[in-house]
């Protein structure tokens, strides 16, 4: 196992290695063929990423965006997806096979009536623009029913007969006990949020208004890109989500791997 696991990790990890050493780069010796596996000490690569770019306002617009989308998922999505899989209603089932079809159509779909919505509410060049259509996931919402599937129904049944309603049951019983799966979706809607480059570079046009993501798109010029500027932002921009996920992996995969328990 350590013979595969080895060299696949060695795989993931060599971009951002590569990364590193370009951001330590001069444009002439990035763009060197043969390329060159050695960085050249340029550290002030990373202060040209503060000049052209107002990186403390994106980092806070990609910080407060993030953090928004995943806790209105956390709020959101378990409701939902206990709802899906514990309650018993009419049309239950049609119902969630509908909707699971918003995981089958490509996102690039709704943007154009998302983008004449949040024209309408004059919300253009705002946070909230970045936060509300991304506080609901459908994916989210299948995860977590799956989680809810795999929790033994006596739970329920001996909490019915305490005289406990629907919500209690879900409150003090059934979501500490998916406590698993919600930092896995936690940490896949911060990743998925903090990464979002479509949508808020066609929302928010105003620099100081962008999200980082949004902003490192902008140094990419139409005849010439400097590429260790580029991947010294990419690089700042990329350690808080490195941080979070080093954090609350072991929490992860056991959400991950408990979702699939019960179909």
């Amino acid at each position: 196992m350590h013979a595969v696991l080895i060299p696949a990790s060695l795989v993931m990890i060599a971009p951002f290695v590569w990364q590193l050493i370009t951001s330590l780069q001069t444009l002439s010796t990035a763009t060197r063929v043969p390329p060159s596996l050695l960085p050249a000490g340029h550290w002030d690569n990373y202060g040209k990423v503060f000049g052209l770019l107002p990186f403390g306002e994106q980092f806070l617009n990609t910080a407060l965006m993030a953090a928004g989308r995943t806790a209105g998922q956390i709020l959101l999505c378990p409701l939902a997806a206990y709802a899906f899989a514990r309650l018993r209603f009419p049309g239950r089932q049609p119902l969630f096979g509908l909707f699971l079809c918003v995981l089958m159509v490509p996102p690039q779909l709704f943007i154009i009536p998302q983008y004449e919505i949040m024209s309408s509410l004059g919300w253009l060049n705002s946070l909230q623009a970045l936060i509300v259509p991304g506080m609901f996931s459908a994916f989210g919402v299948f995860l977590l029913r799956q989680f809810f599937l795999g929790l033994p129904p006596e739970l329920e049944e001996a909490a019915r007969l305490d005289g406990a309603g629907p919500w209690r049951i879900y409150w003090s019983i059934m979501l500490p006990l998916a406590r698993p799966g919600v930092i896995a979706l936690s940490v896949l809607a911060l990743l998925w949020s903090w990464n979002d480059l479509f949508w808020p570079l066609v929302v928010n046009t105003d620099p100081e208004k962008m999200t980082l993501s949004a902003g490192l798109a902008t140094l990419q010029g139409q005849f010439q890109t400097d590429y260790p500027v580029l991947m010294a932002g990419s690089l700042l921009a990329s350690l808080p989500v490195i941080a979070v996920f080093a954090l609350l992996q072991r929490q992860f995969i056991q959400g991950i791997a408990h979702t699939g328990v019960k179909g």
